[in-house]
């Protein structure tokens, strides 16, 4: 007889029994729960077991004593050959084997470390990662200037009554349950303090224009609270990474950019909001001519998966008390609804919708476009202009404060390529704007002042 059966997420064959399985006993009970049967092989056939009626007692008393949880153990039979099956519900606390945390996914067991540890033990005891209290932030360390920006763009966009003008640091922090004891959350570092980065490693935004895969231009960093990275973020982006491209309707001019600013408002706004901020990476925007690529690292869980992020109806946000922030200052209109909402900013201008893909362990949110044929060229060549005029500014500047600097190091400053830098110099020279005095080791720089 034909077994069509296949080991899954919730099943597991063994041939023979061995005390190492109480791993996948913990996994499953980590997990959704699911079967461990002792007497099948790797395609479902029963092999049978010899000491089945021993197994019975041995099991149930080695899966208490070492995890401390009770199993289902029952006896099989099959072609006239016994098995045990071994039954594992869900549980709600965090079972470990030795100390270890094991985790069913899939169809294999994985041993929970690190990150993926601690995300496992604040979902099992009910907390979100923005939840957790931090031992180093006090209502002293809150920045005014954040509170009062938070409650402008609260009146501003109406999610705040007309008396929470009148709220204290303390008032908004214990509305937006931001106080466990006398430690603030996490979400308030992030929110509220002056630099975050004091608290939580890798909370910042970085920019790049890239003019290919490999060779970056230049770079911006985007630092402070999370409110101001958005805002700041955009306002970058219009200003200084982004062209606006002439169109006429009539003899009207119209100025229009490649992509939709509210849309990259939106996208950039879930990123910070759905960030893993424990992984300790920025969010990073690569921004080339015809393409921007937001990405913030993130894990796919029950909590947050992929399909029901991309749903107009999600679940719970891996950040609920950033997002409840976020919400009650006007930056979203509600969960889930920020995707609709790109997608909607982009028809408005007949844009392409934006990718939106789990890779390199975050949500990627790509926009991408063609530029417009008749302003391509000239336009493109005004900005690699521009984009020279600076690096040539930058050099100078850079060369006056030590002029001892070498060209490795100013490519690195500049985040553009020593090649690059060397056709820079080069221009300078000859434009009697850098000298080289001495040799190339042991010599120096001389400058004018930069135009």
């Amino acid at each position: 007889m034909l077994n069509n059966a296949k080991e899954n997420q919730q099943l597991e064959w063994k041939e023979n029994w061995r005390d190492e399985y109480l791993k996948w006993v913990c996994g499953f009970a980590n997990a959704d729960g699911g079967k461990l049967i002792i007497g099948k092989n790797d395609s479902g056939e029963v092999t049978g077991i010899k000491n089945a009626k021993q197994l019975l007692e041995e099991i149930p008393n080695k899966i208490l004593s070492v995890l401390g949880i009770i199993a289902d153990v029952n006896l099989r039979s099959e072609n006239d050959r016994e098995y045990v099956e071994i039954n594992v519900e869900p549980h709600p606390f965090p079972v470990s084997y030795k100390g270890e945390y094991h985790y069913r996914s899939g169809s294999t067991k994985q041993e929970l470390k690190g990150q993926a540890l601690d995300a496992f033990l604040l979902k099992k005891y009910g907390l979100h990662w923005d939840g957790v209290p931090h031992p180093g932030m006090t209502i002293q360390n809150i920045d005014d200037k954040a509170i009062e920006n938070f409650l402008k763009k609260g009146l501003q966009s109406g999610r705040l009554d007309k008396n929470s003008q009148f709220d204290s640091p303390s008032d908004v922090i214990f509305n937006l349950k931001l106080l466990e004891k006398s430690y603030l959350r996490r979400a308030a570092a992030l929110l509220f303090s002056e630099n975050p980065e004091t608290y939580i490693v890798g909370s910042f935004v970085k920019i790049g224009f890239f003019k290919s895969n490999t060779e970056l231009l230049y770079q911006d960093e985007i630092h402070g609270n999370i409110f101001s990275q958005v805002d700041r973020t955009l306002d970058l982006l219009t200003t200084k990474y982004m062209k606006a491209y002439i169109r006429y309707e009539g003899v009207q001019r119209i100025d229009q950019f490649l992509f939709p600013p509210e849309a990259l408002r939106e996208a950039v706004t879930n990123a910070i909001v759905h960030k893993d901020y424990a992984s300790a990476n920025p969010i990073q925007i690569s921004v080339y001519e015809d393409k921007i690529i937001i990405w913030n690292s993130a894990r796919i869980s029950d909590e947050l998966p992929l399909e029901r992020l991309l749903s107009k109806h999600p679940s719970v946000p891996y950040n609920p008390l950033l997002a409840n922030a976020f919400f009650r200052a006007g930056y979203i209109e509600a969960w889930g609804r920020g995707i609709e909402k790109m997608k909607i900013e982009c028809h408005k201008i007949n844009a392409q919708e934006p990718e939106i893909k789990y890779d390199f362990g975050g949500f990627m949110v790509t926009f991408s476009g063609e530029l417009p044929t008749n302003i391509k060229k000239e336009d493109s060549q005004k900005s690699s202009q521009k984009s020279s005029q600076k690096s040539s500014q930058k050099i100078i500047i850079l060369v006056r404060e030590n002029n001892k600097i070498t060209t490795t190091e100013i490519a690195d400053i500049l985040g553009i390529s020593r090649r690059a830098v060397a056709k820079q110099i080069e221009k300078l020279k000859n434009e009697g704007k850098l000298r080289r005095i001495g040799p190339a080791k042991g010599g120096h720089w001389e400058a004018q002042d930069p135009d």
